[in-house]
C-alpha cells in the first residue's frame, strides 16, 4: 500500500491533488486460483484445531489422571479409618461381651441365644431339631431358672 501511495502522489502532484493515504477496501483473487487459495486457508485452519484439540486431550488426561489418583487416595484413607472405627468397635464390644458374661454368664448365653435365632430364622423358616437341643433350651421352660 506504500509503494501505491507513493506512484500515486508522484501522479496526482502534477494536477495539483495531495494524497495523504491510500487504502484498499478489496481485492479479489483471479478465479483460476481462488479455489486453491480457499483450499489452503481450510486446510490451515483444520491444522490449527486438530492443534488446540490435540492440547484440549492432553490436558484433559493430566486432569483426568491428577483426578484419578487424587480419588484413589481419599478411597484408601477412608477404608484405612473405616478399618480402624471397625476394629475399635469390635474391640469395645468385646470388652462389654466380656463383662457381661463375666457377671452373668446365664444372661450372656440367653442373649448370644437369641441373636442366633435372629440370624437363622426367617418369617417361614422351619426347623427341626431334638427337644434336647441348646438352641431350643431358653425356649423350653426347663431351660428357664424357676
Amino acid at each position: 500500500m506504500e509503494a501505491v501511495a507513493t506512484r500515486a502522489r508522484e501522479k496526482a502532484d502534477q494536477f495539483g491533488i495531495e494524497v495523504v493515504d491510500v487504502r484498499i477496501k478489496r481485492a479479489d483473487l483471479p478465479t483460476e486460483v481462488q479455489a486453491s487459495v480457499f483450499a489452503r486457508m481450510v486446510a490451515e485452519r483444520q491444522r490449527i484445531a486438530k492443534r488446540y484439540r490435540s492440547e484440549g486431550a492432553e490436558e484433559s488426561a493430566k486432569i483426568r489422571a491428577e483426578t484419578d489418583k487424587e480419588r484413589t487416595i481419599i478411597l484408601a484413607k477412608a477404608y484405612e479409618r473405616s478399618q480402624r472405627l471397625r476394629g475399635e468397635g469390635d474391640a469395645q464390644a468385646t470388652r462389654v461381651y466380656g463383662m457381661a458374661f463375666g457377671q452373668d454368664p446365664e444372661f450372656y448365653g440367653f442373649v448370644r441365644s437369641l441373636e442366633a435365632y435372629d440370624k437363622f430364622m426367617g418369617d417361614k423358616t422351619t426347623i427341626l431339631l431334638s427337644p434336647d437341643s441348646d438352641l431350643l433350651r431358653y425356649l423350653t421352660r426347663s431351660g428357664l431358672k424357676k
